[in-house]
């Protein structure tokens, strides 16, 4: 009896680390801490909705927001070089 509820309690504490590392090993992974990559993918989330929107604005009043979905991408592949997730769109050949 005595033995069960010691593995019950070690299996809970296990459990907890597990979940814990669930939430901080990719942000590690990219050195930064919890919040850090909390803060960048929640600022990359906004600028991508906002985008969103002005592509479907776009899709109805063509004359407005020519540009901005187009800006939004180049300036978040620029952001993400700089922190060092993906190469420099100068030295990556990309075909259209």
């Amino acid at each position: 009896m005595i033995l069960s509820a010691r593995r019950r309690i070690l299996s809970s504490a296990d459990k907890g680390r597990a979940m814990i590392e669930s939430f901080t090993r990719h942000p590690h992974q990219v050195s930064e801490t919890y919040g850090e990559h909390m803060a960048a993918a929640a600022g990359f989330g906004w600028t991508l909705v906002g985008a969103g929107m002005a592509c479907l604005i776009h899709a109805v009043f063509p004359f407005l927001f020519e540009k901005t979905a187009s800006a939004c991408v180049a300036r978040l592949h620029g952001t993400m070089a700089l922190r060092g997730r993906l190469p420099r769109h100068d030295e990556t050949l990309v075909q259209i």
